[in-house]
């Protein structure tokens, strides 16, 4: 058994990975953590996690108060910025550290201040880090042994554009991502934005354009694919459901490709991949609900005839695939497990 221990235990996807685990044959939850409520217990706080046997009466303990835990494996749910400070502390002592914050997921120090209006606290860290989605860049975790986990919106941007962009199939102009997620990506903290009476029987868009803080290692990821970057136009929404993200992408096609052509370059990189799923034209468009509270992803192309675009839809449960279910299917393959494990297909 591996010896587990979550930071931020008491986020969303801080409980998420509590639930995974308690299926983890190889997992054993030595520790959770919480700053705000430190002392109390994990299920006392989630009653839905009563009768989980890995974290039912395990006490709450603050991020400092852990750090003297001995660990196989930490997962960071902490926000940006502290994640950074507590997880290179057990990382130094052998442990695997697989971040969900932002922290080590862009290369550059110098690209923090841009996108996440602070100053890098670990600068040192990001060398030792890799980001990865496995179906893409599996090959990064040879030896690693920090990984940025990353972000849920480049997550469903980046599983469809990449194997495109690899086999030159994409065109010159702009691509535009157009991404619609669930309440419960803003985070747990309470804030007026994320409140019932503001989202029920609302939908509306934010930080439109470029200005996501995501675009840093959406952009990061498509410039090591295409030499200078891809024109990407992302613009992020909120919809009054509690999980799932539908990204639909308009993809301008490279001369003389066609839009059966991209759905063939997505079938073959994604035959192999149990959790990735590329949906035909008879299975119809792809929605939230299909994936919902699981590790997958389903991804669909509308061919638009005698146009030199096509539409590529992706969906995918922000807090599992786009979160917890892909940190545990890194840490997974960090440890030689099967990918699979403790995620049902």
């Amino acid at each position: 058994m591996a010896r587990i221990g979550i930071l931020g235990a008491t986020g969303y996807t801080g409980v998420e990975l509590a639930l995974i685990l308690e299926h983890h044959p190889h997992a054993d939850i030595v520790f959770v953590s919480s700053e705000a409520s430190a002392g109390r217990t994990l299920d006392a706080i989630f009653p839905g996690l009563r009768g989980c046997s890995k974290v039912s009466g395990l006490l709450l303990r603050t991020a400092a108060d852990c750090a003297s835990v001995a660990v196989d494996a930490v997962f960071s749910c902490l926000p940006h910025g502290a994640s950074a400070e507590a997880c290179l502390d057990f990382l130094e002592k052998g442990a695997f550290v697989v971040d969900l914050s932002a922290d080590f997921r862009l290369h550059d120090p110098r690209d923090y201040p841009r996108w996440y209006g602070k100053v890098h606290p670990r600068p040192e860290g990001l060398a030792k880090a890799v980001y990865c989605i496995p179906e893409l860049h599996r090959e990064r975790l040879s030896g690693a042994r920090l990984v940025a986990n990353p972000g849920c919106y480049p997550t469903s941007v980046l599983l469809p554009l990449v194997p495109l962009l690899r086999r030159g199939l994409v065109g010159t102009g702009p691509v535009i991502a157009d991404s619609k997620s669930g309440v419960s990506g803003m985070g747990r903290k309470a804030l007026l934005a994320n409140s019932y009476c503001e989202v029920n029987e609302s939908f509306s868009a934010y930080k439109a354009g470029r200005s996501h803080q995501h675009m840093g290692e959406m952009l990061q990821e498509l410039s090591a694919v295409v030499p200078g970057g891809v024109p990407l136009v992302f613009t992020p929404h909120l919809v009054p459901m509690e999980r799932g993200i539908l990204t639909t992408l308009y993809v301008p096609l490279a001369p003389g490709r066609t839009g059966a052509e991209l759905r063939e370059a997505l079938a073959q990189a994604y035959r192999d991949e149990p959790f990735v799923e590329v949906l035909s034209p008879d299975e119809g468009l792809p929605a939230t609900g299909h994936v919902s509270r699981s590790n997958r992803a389903h991804l669909a192309v509308v061919e638009l005839p005698e146009q030199d675009v096509a539409v590529v839809v992706s969906v995918l449960d922000n807090l599992v695939k786009g979160a917890s279910g892909q940190a545990v299917q890194n840490w997974n393959a960090l440890s030689g497990f099967p990918e699979t494990l403790g995620l049902a297909p």
